[in-house]
């Protein structure tokens, strides 16, 4: 017998799918997370709410506490919301998609622009598994900055400070501190500190 909790789900959103998902009340519960979310996601997205509404709902949609700096310009769309953990000071521009079930991490201050895909689910190539899937968790660092138009896919970890060129399509992690971009996405630069010079004027 399964345990029907969240907890119980998103256990099972790590690696290849197991025989949890095969069972029917397993599979309703999941079901119903699913419309849960696309219920959120429609009242999310066809009308205009304040930015405290927008926090409130993207609370219920990821079952968190959203920080009251958190800031969304929707559209916003994802299939699952649980499995979303958002920092402080997280902007996320318009037209995004989170395919979140194997979960994705989101550190402060990160910004992620237009039409950024987050994707943490794979399907098996081989034919006897019959396209069963494979979960694994983006985690997204501190002050990231993801362009427009970028995909991330299943299992990437993107470092402090680093920068997601526009239409990068991200296949493996990104160091901290570094600009990448490309399909594949590869590194383009590193990001140097500079210290702010300080000018002293005369008395």
């Amino acid at each position: 017998m399964f345990a029907l909790t969240l907890e119980n789900i998103l256990e099972a959103f790590q690696g290849e799918e197991g025989n949890a998902a095969q069972n029917p009340e397993w599979r309703e519960f999941f079901d119903t997370l699913c419309q849960e979310a696309i219920r959120i996601g429609m009242e999310l997205n066809n009308q205009y709410h304040t930015p405290e509404e927008l926090r409130e709902i993207m609370g219920r949609l990821t079952g968190k506490k959203i920080d009251d700096t958190f800031r969304l310009f929707p559209p916003f769309y994802t299939d699952f919301g649980k499995n979303i953990t958002i920092g402080k000071d997280v902007f996320i521009n318009s037209g995004c998609h989170f395919q979140d079930q194997g979960g994705i991490e989101i550190g402060d201050g990160a910004l992620i622009g237009h039409n950024v895909v987050l994707a943490t689910i794979n399907h098996d190539l081989n034919p006897a598994k019959n396209r069963k899937n494979h979960y694994a968790k983006i985690k997204i660092g501190a002050h990231v900055w993801i362009g427009s138009n970028a995909t991330i896919l299943p299992g990437v970890t993107i470092g402090d400070w680093a920068v997601v060129a526009a239409g990068a399509v991200v296949t493996r992690d990104v160091p901290a501190m570094t600009v990448v971009g490309g399909a594949p996405a590869k590194v383009l630069k590193i990001i140097r500190e500079e210290k702010e010079e300080r000018y002293e004027t005369a008395v």
